[in-house]
């Protein structure tokens, strides 16, 4: 029998828009990123965690909002901060 895992935060999940075309903290202060993430509750976009700044993660521990999705082109994988896993 296979087991299917599904992440308890996945109810957090909202439709939402992208309140920027950039990492939102990076932009106001200047400063670069790599990658961007999407936070699937309220629309915030941050920068990953391989960029200086890693304010996705930031956002996710300081709101409360586990769930990012890859906000860049080609890429549709989703992310639980609180799991440190997919969904």
């Amino acid at each position: 029998m296979t087991s299917v895992y599904m992440d308890p935060h996945v109810v957090e999940i909202r439709p939402v828009r992208p309140r920027s075309s950039g990492c939102e903290e990076c932009v106001r202060m200047g400063t670069p990123w790599l990658h961007l993430r999407l936070c699937l509750t309220c629309g915030h976009v941050g920068c990953c965690d391989s960029s200086p700044m890693r304010h996705a993660r930031a956002h996710a521990q300081a709101i409360g909002h586990p769930i990012v999705q890859s906000f860049e082109p080609g890429e549709n994988w989703r992310w639980c901060y609180v799991h440190e896993d997919y969904v």
